[in-house]
């Protein structure tokens, strides 16, 4: 395969999941360039650390919006990077992955169509979930650079739809997902004990859009009519809705622990701790906790709005899914797995690794690859 000379990759920032993947662009390609909007979003707990990667912070501002989803409000910061176009003209790149479909993209597009030698793949990650709600002038300007991209890289089925339904042809399409190093999950010991076995946990931002409080509300019904029998929520993370699920009542039997901010390399050991993994989302394009769950062992309780959700967790094999649109489902799967046996929990820990296992850091970069092979990039 011959390497491309220069391949840039716009997005907003680096999370800790993605270096990997990054990491191995680098190593399969001659010249790999990160251009990044901020150095870390101010409501995520991670540090910046991008060694061993080329990596340029652009200029621009910071405009804050509120997102008006059908099913939840929140407050959006959106990372306009003004000086994209001048960073691509001096970097001078035969390829360009360009994260999202916003000012970045737009302005990776203007470059390609005067560099026609220049091929844009667009990163997708948006569902129809995520979608919905979105304005008017949002969908025609994805539907403009729809027009214009080489090649989608999309995340999970959702997003493969997604992206059809704005007129791209299927044969443009590489169905990609998240994936992260699943060394440190994978060390942990499949066995729980018998306190952690049906001990649930959250791990994420403390937001309205991830369904914590229907979710908690479920949790108490459930404890209500089972007063023979207790529960513990753990949820790692911090966030504005922390003080709503404080405020709801629970029966004495339903315990909540609020960890708070956990740092990525520390999450193994909470994860060891627990023995279901909660997603309640209302709207999540992926969800990396679930790959990080699954390879620790952890039983997934999730909502089919996650695309980590669809792809990775079969109801009654490695996890129980339901649809956040219909409270009885979500009861129904939160007492399947509390009712769950003690060898249905073991057998589904051992199933929960496996499938973990097939994503992977690599098997996304070979996707990746592909894609800028058939671009006409390699």
């Amino acid at each position: 395969m011959r390497k491309c000379s220069r391949v840039a990759l716009l997005t907003n920032m680096i999370p800790p999941y993605h270096k990997p993947l990054y990491l191995l662009l680098a190593e399969r390609l001659k010249d790999f360039r990160l251009f990044i909007s901020t150095p870390m979003e101010a409501n995520r707990p991670w540090l910046p650390e991008w060694s061993g990667l080329d990596v340029v912070v652009q200029k621009g501002f910071t405009l804050r919006r509120h997102w008006k989803h059908p099913r939840f409000g929140e407050a959006l910061a959106v990372q306009l990077p003004v000086d994209t176009y001048q960073q691509l003209a001096r970097f001078q790149p035969d390829a360009i992955i360009s994260a999202e479909m916003g000012l970045r993209t737009l302005l990776a597009c203007l470059y390609a169509k005067l560099h026609p030698r220049c091929r844009l793949l667009v990163w997708s990650e948006v569902t129809g979930v995520t979608e919905q709600g979105r304005g008017r002038l949002r969908q025609l300007l994805r539907r403009f650079i729809a027009r214009r991209a080489d090649g989608y890289l999309a995340l999970g089925s959702g997003g493969v739809r997604y992206i059809e339904s704005l007129g791209v042809g299927r044969e443009k399409i590489f169905k990609i997902a998240y994936s992260t190093n699943l060394e440190p999950f994978l060390a942990i010991p499949l066995e729980r004990s018998p306190a952690a076995a049906r001990r649930l946990l959250y791990s994420g931002q403390l937001v309205e859009r991830k369904g914590l409080a229907p979710f908690v509300q479920a949790l108490a019904s459930w404890g209500r009519a089972h007063a023979e029998r207790s529960v513990e929520f753990w949820l790692a993370g911090d966030g504005p809705l922390r003080n709503t699920l404080t405020a709801l009542p629970l029966p004495g039997n339903v315990k909540l622990l609020f960890i708070g901010t956990v740092q990525y390399h520390q999450l193994p050991d909470v994860y060891a701790e627990s023995g279901i993994f909660v997603l309640p989302t209302l709207a999540d394009t992926w969800a990396v906790v679930v790959n990080e769950a699954l390879a620790s062992g952890l039983p997934v309780l999730g909502s089919t709005s996650s695309q980590a959700v669809e792809e990775m967790v079969s109801d009654g094999e490695n996890g129980w899914t339901f649809s956040p649109d219909e409270a009885s489902q979500m009861d129904s799967a939160l007492s399947r797995a509390l009712d769950a046996s003690d060898s249905e929990l073991a057998a589904m820990r051992i199933r929960a690794r496996q499938r973990a296992t097939e994503i992977t850091p690599e098997k996304t970069a070979a996707v990746c690859l592909a894609a800028l092979t058939k671009v006409g990039a390699l």
